[in-house]
């Protein structure tokens, strides 16, 4: 059985953790930012197009127009997908962190939208907690790997 136990240290040396994508977190990060942006791209097209689908509770805290939350969804929705591409392309440290901000909104939205689709909020709303820890512990994850 051959071993490379006196191998150079060059030639275990991992890719820079801040310009590629390397770890598998930061690929599931973004194709969860992709889906989650997407679905909420969709929740804003129908809180847009149809006034009748969503059910309005009365006397909430936040009450804005049901338009209106469906442009917030539809922009955040662009953005997401916009992030998601962005971490998948380049796997950059600006990827991340601008896909970090923008799961967080996410979140925030997702919550403020709770009585108008308490389902499909929560379900994004966890969608977009899993994108934030993933890329948060990914970046962590693959510093630790790299040889110096």
């Amino acid at each position: 059985m051959a071993t490379d136990a006196g191998g150079s240290k060059a030639a275990r040396t991992h890719p820079d953790p801040w310009h590629a994508a390397t770890s598998g977190r930061t690929v599931l990060a973004a194709v969860l930012m992709i889906f989650g942006g997407a679905m909420a791209f969709f929740e804003g097209i129908a809180a847009v197009a149809s006034d009748d689908l969503f059910v309005v509770t009365r006397h909430y805290l936040f009450e804005f127009s049901l338009t209106g939350w469906g442009w917030v969804h539809l922009i955040l929705g662009v953005l997401l997908v916009a992030g998601g591409c962005a971490i998948l392309a380049s796997g950059a440290l600006w990827a991340r962190y601008l896909g970090i901000t923008i799961a967080g909104l996410g979140a925030f939205a997702n919550f403020l939208w709770l009585p108008y689709y308490p389902l499909w909020a929560l379900v994004l709303i966890a969608v977009n907690v899993l994108v934030a820890w993933a890329l948060c512990t990914g970046a962590h994850h693959e510093a630790e790997g790299r040889v110096l």
